[in-house]
């Protein structure tokens, strides 16, 4: 068996999370609790439960709020090429949403959400550049905002990666660094919001660990 823990800060909300996953053949268990859990003693605040068997489905459920989430995943040939479909669906919410991507060869992709009830349509393609494919260029068409976002990677030798995220109706700028390992990784991120006068970064760091039990 093996476990993963990952741990989640945001600086500027002072919001902590972490997550246990323990994989159990085909299956993933996975839990999730931010530090209002344990703020005032052991709660069932901001505790999520989860099953999961990669590629097929997830099922979430939110402990204080009653709320189930559950994902189906499927992948099928179409004319040679790879087609993923992804449904989506929060009960208490009553948001639903179907993702798919059509992969067109190993640096070629196009993939396409949408929000059932509001409507919303996002498309985006995914395009890495070279033979080693460590320049990935991903630009996304908001269909119902008549408006763009883009996103530009990086990635270096080592597993160092890193990626600007820009959305053109939020004004958002957003920088990333990415380390992965065999045994860990870890994430720091920050944003800003250029149309703000004081231009404050929002900062975020994550780390995963992965144990062999």
């Amino acid at each position: 068996m093996k476990a993963t823990v990952k741990g989640r800060y945001e600086v500027d909300k002072s919001v902590a999370t972490a997550t246990l996953a323990v994989h159990a053949g085909d299956a993933r268990l996975k839990t999730s609790f931010t530090d209002a859990t344990f703020a005032g003693g052991p709660s069932l605040e901001g505790l999520v439960l989860s099953v999961e068997k990669p590629g097929a489905f997830i099922l979430d459920y939110n402990v204080p709020n009653k709320d189930v989430r559950f994902q189906f995943m499927n992948s099928f040939k179409a004319v040679d090429k790879t087609v993923n479909l992804t449904y989506t669906h929060a009960r208490a919410a009553n948001r639903t949403a179907l993702d798919g991507s059509l992969v067109f060869d190993p640096a070629n992709k196009v993939s396409m959400n949408y929000a059932f009830g509001s409507g919303n349509c996002k498309v985006k393609y995914w395009y890495a550049h070279g033979e080693l494919r460590r320049l990935v260029l991903e630009p996304c068409y908001d269909v119902s905002k008549n408006a763009w976002d883009f996103a530009l990677t990086r990635k270096f030798e080592g597993g160092d990666s890193l990626k600007a995220t820009y959305q053109t109706t939020t004004k958002n700028l957003g920088l990333e660094w990415n380390r992965d390992s065999k045994d860990s990784s870890f994430k720091i991120s920050a944003s800003f919001n250029l149309a703000e006068q004081q231009k404050y970064p929002k900062l975020m760091a994550e780390s995963t660990w992965n144990y062999e039990i």
